[in-house]
């Protein structure tokens, strides 16, 4: 097992002018689960890939461990990756599926075999061992991917969006017994995903990338309640926080105005916006800090979402002469009815402060 590093890793696809991952560097500690999430596009994949070995590093550097791999051919890195399709082989059985890896590094049969029956049994597959892929299910065919990668007992992990091809129950199924496997194996793992609530339920760590950039990595918790800027907070959580433009008065009071609501700012906050001279703040919420209440924010109910005891009620207001979107999280027997004008009070302790320019937290 071992630690991950990149160091200032870049990647720019040939006829293209943004790198697809620019600058990245990361440390990935031994035995970590670290998620690469973003929007399609922010180079997640590009980042695991350079990893594995299968896309060209055009600048800096990848460890794996001690090792400088950067230049080292994928078969020599000392890593296993399950692909999104499962890339397994039709006309072997799943025996021989599992020991492949074995097989190509001259295991003796012996030692082999005894292998895929331990892997076989730890991921419940002992008794498919004799099927072909065509004969199992997508959660049976996943399982046999991961115990190809298990049996070479590599020093990390490499998955891509390995549970994308399941129905919502099994991913939710899936999901949980990945990370009871690492948790139990203890091998350094590196997961890209698109689902933020795979991402937030699976990693130790989660690493936001946006257009190559790394944006912010840190506890699926600190991502929730501290994102780093506009763009974390804006896709970390679902549905995603309220991003608002809000007025400063002008009495020098640091509060602003949001929809006729005046909100107290922190005074670190209050004193930043004045010296730097600002009209405004950009303010976030979490669907859950706007509440249903006689008095706040008028806004008109275009839908409500009932996810078991709880309600998504997304409405529309108007916020200093433009139209704005709001989304707040109810109790399913508190939501109001489609069509209905409501008003949302914000809760102001639980409000985030970001750089109306740059989008950084305050």
């Amino acid at each position: 097992m071992a630690d991950v590093r990149f160091e200032q890793a870049t990647r720019t696809y040939p006829d293209t002018e943004r790198p697809a991952v620019n600058a990245l560097t990361l440390y990935i500690p031994d035995g970590e689960f670290v998620v690469l999430v973003g929007p399609s596009g922010s180079g997640k994949t590009t980042a695991l890939r350079m990893l594995a070995g299968l896309e060209e590093v055009d600048s800096g550097a990848v460890m794996i461990g001690e090792r400088d791999v950067t230049f080292v051919p994928s078969k020599k890195r000392d890593i296993a990756m399950v692909f999104q399709n499962y890339a397994l082989y039709p006309y072997m059985t799943v025996a021989a599926n599992i020991g492949f890896p074995l097989k190509i590094a001259r295991v003796k049969k012996e030692e082999r075999e005894r292998r895929v029956r331990e892997v076989a049994e730890m991921l419940g597959l002992t008794e498919y061992l004799e099927r072909k892929p065509a004969h199992l299910s997508g959660g049976q065919s996943q399982r046999v991917a991961m115990g190809r990668a298990i049996v070479r007992r590599p020093s990390v992990f490499l998955m891509d969006e390995p549970l994308s091809n399941l129905d919502a129950k099994l991913r939710v199924q899936m999901r949980a017994e990945i990370a009871e496997l690492q948790a139990r194996l203890g091998v350094t793992t590196v997961y890209v995903t698109h689902d933020q609530s795979e991402a937030m339920t699976l990693g130790h760590r989660v690493a936001v990338l946006n257009e190559g950039l790394l944006q912010q990595c840190d506890a699926p918790r600190v991502l929730y309640d501290k994102p780093a800027n506009t763009l974390v907070a804006g896709f970390i959580g679902s549905p995603a926080m309220n991003l608002l433009e809000a007025r400063l008065e002008a009495n020098g009071s640091g509060s602003v105005t949001l929809g006729g609501v005046v909100i107290g700012l922190p005074k670190e906050a209050a004193a930043a916006a004045r010296e730097k001279g600002w009209r405004s703040v950009t303010l976030g919420f979490r669907p859950e800090s706007l509440e249903l209440a006689s008095e706040g924010i008028s806004a008109y109910v275009e839908m409500v979402e009932e996810i078991g005891a709880e309600a998504h009620v997304f409405c529309a207001t108007e916020i200093e002469g433009k139209t704005a979107k709001l989304v707040a999280s109810v109790e399913v027997r508190k939501a109001p009815k489609r069509g209905e004008h409501v008003a949302l009070k914000p809760m102001p302790t639980e409000a985030h402060l970001f750089d109306p320019e740059t989008g950084k937290r305050l």
